[in-house]
């Protein structure tokens, strides 16, 4: 059970960074595209929120 466990806690771990990267390189992209300096955190904010609506989905409705 423990390894199951342990499994479950590295897939959130990736889901949190991956969302973080990926949503915060769309912002960062979007900032140096366009010229601004907002669209960094809105993408960091959106890939948090994002992530954890997916562990929520993914493992907290059992």
């Amino acid at each position: 059970m423990a390894g199951n466990e342990e499994g479950a806690l590295w897939s959130i771990f990736g889901y949190l960074i991956s969302g973080l990267i990926i949503w915060g390189g769309i912002g960062f992209g979007l900032d140096k595209w366009l010229h601004t300096h907002f669209f960094l955190l809105g993408g960091l904010v959106l890939g948090a929120g994002a992530s954890l609506y997916l562990v929520w989905l993914r493992f907290g409705r059992e």
